[in-house]
């Protein structure tokens, strides 16, 4: 009984890979077409994954920047203060 069940089984997958088989089967001109296609997409999506790794790159540089400027732009003022505090 299960050496039928798996003939039966065999012989529907059969079927079945040789539907799906010519359901797959296209011209090289669409073939050529599609990867055409796909390459364009392909670069699309790199190009706008550079282009948020360049924004967000550049905005972290800007924030660090900022954030430096301030800190020394404070240190600046409490020696001037030290400074001034000496000579007073």
């Amino acid at each position: 009984m299960n050496l039928r069940k798996g003939v039966i089984a065999v012989a529907l997958m059969a079927g079945m890979a040789g539907l799906s088989l010519g359901s797959y089967a296209q011209s090289a001109k669409q073939d050529m077409k599609d990867a055409g296609q796909e390459t364009k997409d392909a670069a699309k999506d790199a190009g706008h994954a550079t282009k948020k790794t360049a924004k967000k790159a550049g905005h972290k540089t800007k924030s660090a920047a900022k954030k430096t400027t301030h800190a020394t732009a404070k240190k600046t003022r409490q020696g001037a203060e030290k400074v001034e505090d000496k000579t007073e």
